[in-house]
């Protein structure tokens, strides 16, 4: 193959999601075009659906919190015809909280297959892996239900539309989604000298401003004190989100500042005082935050480590932190120089990749999505990583440590023996050549044409080590 082939196979599996049958010859004449087309302004597309914003999604969950039972016994046993019978108005609403819950966990799990059908199909790999990049550093998860009915909406919303804009911008829409303010417990944050707080036994909640420091910003080594995750917090008081009576008020939208719980006064945060009142005080903070060096310097290599390699070459992760500082923060920017910069074409597979990865990346390599929820469910969770569902906010691990333990690599033995089993597919020496091009090297070639069937030699390639890594 030439060189610029190898360079398509190279962009297709590394910083895309696998290529699809014919992809890499189409990408061929152009690698670096192919990746620059995808970093748009309006950021990256969407998976095609129909499903609630994130004001429709409040209103849904608002309606399954009205319908909590208020006990199942009638109160006065003794006066009831038949003493232990059950209420049949707090049944009904059991039933109608049962059935809420059920709709709002049914269309999330519809939004995930959606999302997993447009990874397997989009000719836009790049952009996708960009934007699961983003969606996982600011993580929200189903582990917890009120957040977790969101997340979908809170990657449509606060992560896509913003992956190739400047990075403060992205981190205030993924702070003040609902899906991160429900994660994070923000909404019951008051503060004690507000209004609201002097009414009542309420208190502070630290758990956003230590993610937004810790995790989405600066870093643990970026300086930052104790006390200054509790100015922050008290900065932050007030963000939260439109209750059934906010909405009878006329209130729209699915973000509220509430004025009577915000920690009255000025906020001094890593050495700098923010006077501003109000909302506006916490997006200063953030702003500055996200701005910051230490910001640069951090996002920048995860950014490699997740692209390129665990341990990235520090000449990358320097190059995509000058672009960073240079642009203040401009994430087309950094996108472009990640695409262009040398250390990202050195030809050796680095990274694993995470089961999500693989799952999607064997479905484009026959040509096909996932058509069922369930069996695509039951994989991920038997892989270790559950539709949207990391397991802290720490988002999802991405190293090899990670996904290549003996335990993970006997489950995706299993899987891609029952994905082979089910394809319908002619030659899969060609789906190899397809999906690896010249980086599959003449021992995996060997070992799948010599496989005694169909079935076993599919299973071959998607644990082979080129497509294990990418």
């Amino acid at each position: 193959m030439a060189a610029s082939a190898h360079d398509a196979a190279l962009a297709l599996t590394r910083l895309g999601l696998g290529a699809r049958p014919g992809e890499i010859a189409r990408v061929a004449p152009d690698p670096s075009g192919w990746l620059a087309a995808q970093i748009r302004p309006q950021g990256a597309p969407q998976p095609p659906g129909d499903f609630p914003d994130a004001a429709q999604r409040l209103d849904q969950l608002q309606d399954y919190r009205a319908a909590a039972p208020r006990g199942a016994m009638r109160p006065d046993a003794a006066a009831s015809p038949t003493p232990g019978a059950v209420d049949p108005t707090a049944q009904a609403r059991r039933e109608a909280r049962q059935a809420a819950r059920r709709a709002i966990a049914d269309d999330t799990a519809q939004a995930f297959l959606a999302r997993a059908g447009f990874a397997a199909t989009t000719e836009d790999g790049f952009a996708e892996r960009w934007a699961l990049f983003w969606s996982n550093l600011f993580t929200v998860s189903l582990v917890k239900f009120d957040a977790g009915a969101f997340a979908d909406q809170f990657e449509r919303e606060a992560i896509r539309p913003h992956v190739f804009g400047r990075f403060e911008d992205l981190a205030l829409a993924a702070e003040q989604h609902p899906a991160m303010l429900f994660y994070l417990d923000q909404a019951r944050s008051i503060g004690p000298d507000s209004p609201a707080g002097r009414r009542r036994s309420a208190g502070l909640n630290e758990n956003l401003a230590r993610e937004m420091m810790e995790l989405h910003t600066v870093g643990v080594d970026g300086g930052y004190t104790q006390g200054d995750v509790t100015e922050l917090a008290r900065a932050l008081t007030g963000w939260s989100t439109p209750n059934a009576r906010d909405r009878d008020d006329g209130r729209t939208g699915a973000f509220l500042f509430r004025a009577n719980v915000h920690e009255p006064g000025a906020r001094t945060v890593m050495g700098r005082t923010y006077r501003q009142a109000g909302l506006a005080q916490g997006q200063a903070i953030l702003r500055d935050l996200a701005r910051h060096p230490a910001t640069a310097r951090r996002l920048s290599h995860r950014i490699a480590a997740h692209f390129v390699a665990d341990d990235p070459p520090p000449a990358l992760t320097t190059r995509l932190e000058q672009t960073w500082t240079r642009t203040g923060g401009d994430l087309a920017q950094v996108a472009h120089a990640l695409a262009a910069a040398p250390e990202t074409w050195t030809p050796q597979p680095a990274k694993v990749k995470t089961p999500y990865e693989f799952v999607t990346s064997a479905h484009r390599a026959l040509g096909v999505a996932p058509q069922r929820l369930q069996p695509l469910r039951q994989a991920l969770i038997a892989m270790g990583q559950p539709p949207f569902s990391p397991p802290s906010p720490q988002g999802w691990p991405d190293t090899a440590g990670d996904w290549a333990g003996p335990d993970a690599l006997v489950k995706r033995l299993d899987w891609s023996r029952a994905m082979a089993d089910s394809a319908r597919t002619a030659d899969p020496v060609q789906i190899a050549v397809d999906a690896l091009g010249d980086r599959m090297s003449e021992r995996t070639r060997q070992t799948i044409a010599r496989a005694e069937s169909r079935p076993e030699a599919l299973a071959l390639l998607f644990m082979s080590p080129e497509f294990q890594r990418r």
